[in-house]
């Protein structure tokens, strides 16, 4: 029953958010990430925690981590917006740096690993993608709720993202490598290691570690590594950002290979974040210092 009510919450949330202009639906996020920010005090903190390692001794950390919630307070104000209807003149209203690169890739056959850090609204990157021929296929953690996870997996069909959610009964491993076998791109969120089981990396001057699923793909299946972040831009547009593809390493074994191209995204993921740290909304976690 309860996840019942919870999933009718969400629907329910998502069609009165469709009735409203998108500016007044940004306003509402701005309101619900003020509020958050104010009595939410674990994620404030953490919050706090993270933009301090990403602006420095002497920040205020307080403020940006304000800034952070309003941020995250769009991007849920996006998801629950968004409509079919809505996607072109959200997309003419996108701009991106680096599209000849992923371009480029494609014209070769070539699939290609899409590694992005929890930045701006990361769905405009696989919308963006689809606009110019490139097919998505992302993976979505299982949710506790089947329900809000299939509303999360047609969502993201509507923007032209196939998801594959990491219960699946098939190993996800030899899906995503037959994805990138056909020419397709794999995105994946990967600043953040829910499993705990990652690779050790130097994260913001800080030892942690990051998800070896985007650089063991890309050496695996022998396609390129690339960098993306995406930005809210003033008023209601989006920017994205593709970094050129990180180099494999030449020689090491495989694990070893995969650390050093896991550090080498986690430096890129550094320069992606440092350009709007503000809209790095990433509120969990993330070091082991941030746990007791």
């Amino acid at each position: 029953m309860r996840e019942r009510i919870e999933y009718l919450a969400f629907r329910l949330a998502s069609a009165l958010a469709g009735l409203v202009p998108q500016k007044v639906m940004l306003r509402l996020g701005e309101l619900g990430a003020l509020v958050a920010y104010r009595v939410d005090r674990r994620r404030r903190a953490m919050a706090a925690r993270h933009m301090l390692r990403v602006l420095g001794e002497g920040s205020n950390a307080g403020a940006a981590a304000k800034g952070v919630f309003m941020a995250y307070g769009r991007y849920w104000a996006e998801v629950f917006w968004f409509r079919p209807r809505h996607e072109k003149p959200m997309l003419d209203r996108t701009t991106i740096e680096g599209l000849e690169t992923v371009l480029g890739i494609k014209r070769r056959g070539s699939g290609m690993v899409l590694a992005l850090p929890h930045m701006g609204n990361w769905e405009m990157a696989g919308a963006f993608a689809r606009r110019h021929g490139i097919e998505v296929v992302a993976v979505a953690e299982a949710l506790p709720n089947r329900r809000i996870a299939e509303w999360f997996i047609g969502l993201r069909a509507r923007l032209g993202i196939e998801v594959l959610l990491t219960d699946a009964k098939r190993r996800l491993s030899t899906s995503l490598v037959e994805a990138l076998g056909k020419g397709k791109a794999v995105a994946l969120v990967a600043d953040r290691d829910l499993a705990r089981r990652g690779v050790p990396v130097v994260f913001f001057g800080e030892e942690t570690t990051l998800p070896a699923g985007p650089a063991s793909l890309a050496l695996r299946a022998g396609v390129p590594l690339v960098p993306v972040g995406t930005y809210f831009e003033d008023g209601t547009g989006h920017r994205i950002v593709v970094l050129e593809p990180l180099e494999p390493p030449p020689g090491g074994s495989e694990p070893e290979r995969v650390a050093l191209l896991t550090q080498a995204l986690a430096r890129r993921f550094e320069d992606l974040i440092r350009k709007a740290p503000y809209q790095w909304h990433l509120v969990q976690p993330n070091w082991p210092s941030d746990r007791p």
